[in-house]
């Protein structure tokens, strides 16, 4: 038997969730006394890199039917390999592509599968994992006992780090079927971390009063080296772009540091950010509902607050 983790690499590199899931895998790996496969479909430039977090295989596909990613394509190739290298353990990421891929894999391979997990599981009687439920409000305990398990990991759920050396990536030959949905553009941002990779996040909702203030968010975000974020209202007003909204009803992240800067802290809002490790939050108001989640909690006016607590840092980093 085996653990075979696919580590995504859909702009020709693997990112930070491929190597969280393959250091995850390579744990799980070690608990049951078998191997970790990792297996990249498509460009991967990086992918030796993958043994330095525990893959004691790499292995790699290659077709131009893979260059676009189409859920049905890549859980065709991933399906074949489970059963090639007789995998009963498959990890993805809990990402977009690991969301669409995951029910796929757990019917084409008749597996039970636990989606969002962020501990290792015990093994005994069947594979007994953790994830959070009710927006992290709680945590549930599945049991799978089917003979393969599909499981997707949350980001930043574990430190990782490299245990390993670089590894040699092998090619596999399997059958590719054309893909159903063509891709005509790809729009792809660049130049800071995504949200769900981000470790360090700096967030503002409507106690910014107008856009034209984000300057002061921006500058203390580019001096931490934190991707920046926003509340739900501000993103349907259009003062920041969609992809910047975390919550319920955005992008559900897991920092290291969350700052909330003029966030009134709604339900919806937090059980998108209530797993970040430390939360900090700037607001004038002290009945905000979000300094009830906060682990630190700064009750200011975040004009005056901000622009030193941005000063302060720069001076810290020139000493």
């Amino acid at each position: 038997m085996a653990i075979l983790v696919y580590a995504e690499s859909l702009t020709g590199d693997c990112k930070k969730p491929a190597f969280e899931a393959v250091y995850y895998g390579s744990k799980l790996a070690e608990k049951s006394g078998t191997e970790c496969i990792a297996l990249v479909l498509g460009e991967a430039n990086n992918a030796p890199e993958l043994g330095e977090y525990g893959a004691d295989k790499v292995l790699q596909v290659t077709h131009e039917h893979l260059k676009d990613f189409d859920s049905s394509v890549y859980t065709s190739v991933i399906a074949q390999v489970v059963e090639q290298v007789n995998a009963n353990r498959v990890i993805l990421s809990h990402t977009s592509t690991g969301k669409s891929l995951a029910g796929r894999l757990s019917v084409r391979l008749k597996a039970g599968l636990v989606s969002g997990v962020n501990a290792l599981p015990a093994e005994g009687d069947g594979l007994i994992v953790k994830k959070p439920v009710f927006s992290g409000k709680a945590y549930g305990h599945y049991k799978i006992t089917s003979d393969i398990a599909v499981l997707s990991l949350m980001g930043n759920a574990l430190r990782t780090e490299k245990s390993g050396s670089l590894a040699t990536v092998e090619s596999l030959s399997t059958d590719v079927p054309a893909p159903k949905v063509k891709v005509k553009s790809l729009e792809v941002k660049t130049g800071e971390v995504p949200l769900p990779e981000a470790e360090l996040v700096v967030s503002a909702g409507r106690g910014m009063k107008d856009p034209s203030n984000w300057n002061i968010i921006e500058e203390l975000a580019d001096v931490l080296g934190a991707t920046t974020a926003c509340s739900r209202p501000v993103s349907d007003t259009g003062w920041r772009p969609h992809h910047e909204h975390v919550g319920q009803t955005g992008i559900a992240i897991r920092p290291n540091l969350y700052i909330a800067i003029g966030i009134s802290g709604a339900i919806q809002h937090l059980a998108g950010v209530n797993n970040s490790k430390v939360i900090v939050v700037i607001n004038k108001d002290p009945e905000a509902p979000f300094f009830k989640a906060a682990d630190y909690g700064v009750v200011a006016d975040l004009f005056d607050v901000v622009p030193k607590l941005t000063e302060s840092f720069k001076k810290f980093k020139a000493s």
